[in-house]
């Protein structure tokens, strides 16, 4: 018996997508970014429908081509959630292929498919884990139970870590999209140039609109800090924040397995931290350290699980618990002291 090859397709924003997978993992993975909303510094939703329009179906070729398949077991696309006009382009054009191919049609929730898509690799989290999604407008941590079964211990109260990236990016005059920028800068500046605020809004909860108005105020008060320090004291603060919710979980719950998800405008280092380019971050065991690429499971993962672990530089996060990770090209801090 072959192998079941699933075809998936996502249009819940701004950028058309496609996949196939099958029980190896990730066979291909076609992404198109749509251009047309940086004149306008936002995501405009009519715009986004047309363009998945006229991208949906060349990028689902692309993706089959890629794989080597022409008709997938099984179809399955984002039902939500998402900007409803772009949701039902990938939707309807997915149902289509279904039933002219005769075969299952999958409606995903999108989080979901963030909050499980380090499954996608091998070894993947053993139940309970503790997942922080972070994508777009959406920042929320979840204790995942089982396959179905998800409790959100923690969420955003106003502005996602990625809305504050763009909005930052913005009064710095950065452009549309602005997080990759933010981060890109980040790379070069000073994270402890700016002593901007880590919101505490209560209980395992985010708050990042209080931030974004403490840049806004240093910036109109006449800061003198160049941007890439702007930045990187920016990003320090939000990652600073997210650290500190999972630490917090994982004393609450038990759970000692977690599982970040990357959103391309969450990028970046701070205080030794690897969220770069929207890669892995960070799964403790209590054997050993794993880290996964989860932003692009068709890429090579980042580190093969059970390497050793080292305690050099001497570096420090969250007290007494850090350890870094050293392999080729990067430098990747992980909190064990779960």
């Amino acid at each position: 018996m072959n192998p079941l090859l699933v075809l998936g397709i996502e249009t819940s924003c701004d950028e058309t997508a496609a996949s196939v997978v099958g029980a190896e993992g990730v066979r291909s993975d076609v992404v198109h970014s749509q251009e047309v909303h940086a004149r306008y510094g936002g995501v405009v939703p009519e715009l986004a429908s047309r363009a998945h329009v006229e991208k949906v179906g060349a990028v689902v070729r692309a993706a089959l081509d890629a794989a080597g398949v022409s008709r997938p077991d099984a179809v399955a696309a984002t039902a939500g959630p998402g900007l409803i006009g772009a949701v039902l382009v990938g939707l309807s054009f997915a149902k289509g292929l279904a039933s002219a191919w005769n075969v299952p049609f999958v409606g995903v929730n999108h989080l979901e498919g963030h909050l499980l898509s380090p499954l996608l690799e091998r070894p993947g989290p053993q139940w309970p884990f503790l997942a922080l999604v972070v994508s777009g407008g959406h920042t929320t941590l979840y204790l995942a139970r089982d396959l179905g079964a998800y409790e959100v211990l923690g969420e955003t109260r106003d502005d996602a870590a990625g809305e504050a990236f763009d909005k930052v990016a913005r009064l710095l005059g950065l452009g549309y999209p602005g997080g990759p920028v933010v981060d890109r800068l980040a790379r070069g500046g000073d994270p402890n140039a700016v002593d901007f605020p880590r919101p505490l809004p209560g209980d395992l909860d985010f708050s990042f609109a209080g931030l974004k108005t403490a840049v806004r105020t240093y910036l109109h008060r006449g800061g003198t800090a160049a941007p890439p320090d702007v930045c990187a004291s920016f990003q320090a603060a939000v990652v600073d924040c997210l650290l500190d919710r999972v630490a917090r979980a994982a004393e609450r719950t038990g759970v000692r397995d977690f599982r970040h998800r990357p959103g391309s405008a969450v990028a970046g280092t701070a205080r030794g931290v690897d969220l770069s380019g929207g890669r892995a971050f960070v799964a403790a065991s209590a054997d050993g350290l794993q880290i996964y690429d989860i932003s692009n499971p068709a890429l090579p993962v980042l580190v093969e699980a059970g390497f050793t672990l080292g305690d050099a530089h001497d570096v420090d996060v969250l007290g007494p618990f850090a350890y870094v990770a050293d392999f080729p090209g990067t430098l990747s801090l992980v909190n064990l002291g779960f």
